[in-house]
């Protein structure tokens, strides 16, 4: 639960920096490029877990006996 609450608030965060950084009279591409890292680190953190959609720990199918 507390990844989803994370990944939510990085994620939407993110959204909201974008579209505010059109108001920041001095900063809009440094307000812009932080929601965009903020939306990248949401869906890294989220990538991050092995195996965390179907709960197997052979996710990406890494067998030796290929």
């Amino acid at each position: 639960m507390v990844d989803f609450i994370v990944f939510l608030v990085l994620f939407l965060g993110g959204f909201y920096l974008f579209g505010i950084a059109e108001d920041v009279p001095g900063a809009q591409g440094v307000v812009f490029s932080a929601g965009l890292i903020a939306v990248s680190l949401a869906l890294a953190y989220v990538m991050r877990q092995r195996g965390s959609a179907t709960r197997r720990t052979d996710n990406w199918n890494q067998r030796g006996d290929k």
